[in-house]
């Protein structure tokens, strides 16, 4: 586990905002509460249930990843649940109109703490998207929601030999878990 740190569905009033290599602010609040950021072509919107369908290729690839089998419909069903329950923010990224990346974030608490937390359970970058900041954008509008919501932290788990997202995650500010072993029992 790691602690942090013109496209369809994009509202025209988000205030979209050019960013240069040494820039460190990834975004911008329009008046709307819609979130918009740019890193060179790149533009991170906040989804809604009017897009969820845009969503689905991607969130099906991400599963196939972690060899599930694929399943569009439920893949579907199952985003427009969450955004619509609002259990769930979901950030994408587009690139020449096209949608390439996303992350999901699920809202949780710490009673110890006694604050909000952040699960990003799912960042996925098309593959022809990748090595170009795509996922490093994702992850810096990720830790914006966090913070803007008083956040403790935000949390995340990766396979092992996901070496690739290991090293994203780690120049990114995130630091691996050694305090804590990870349990689950299924149900």
């Amino acid at each position: 586990m790691f602690y942090a740190g013109t496209c369809s569905g994009y509202s025209k009033k988000n205030i979209r905002t050019t960013l240069s290599p040494n820039t460190t602010d990834l975004t911008k609040r329009s008046e709307t509460g819609s979130w918009s950021a740019n890193l060179s072509e790149v533009t991170i919107t906040k989804a809604s249930t009017e897009i969820v369908q845009m969503i689905v290729p991607l969130f099906d690839a991400y599963r196939q990843f972690y060899e599930q089998h694929s399943d569009p419909i439920g893949a579907r069903k199952f985003l427009a649940e969450r955004l619509g329950k609002g259990e769930s923010v979901i950030f994408l990224a587009w690139e020449g109109g096209q949608c390439v990346g996303f992350a999901q974030l699920y809202p949780t608490f710490s009673s110890v703490s006694m604050k909000r937390a952040w699960i990003l359970n799912d960042l996925f970058v098309h593959p022809s998207a990748r090595g170009r900041g795509v996922g490093r954008a994702l992850l810096e509008q990720c830790k914006r929601l966090a913070t803007e919501t008083g956040a403790k932290e935000m949390t995340l788990e990766t396979m092992k030999n996901n070496l690739t997202a290991q090293h994203l995650y780690e120049g990114c500010g995130w630091k691996r878990d050694e305090a804590f072993y990870k349990y689950y029992l299924p149900v």
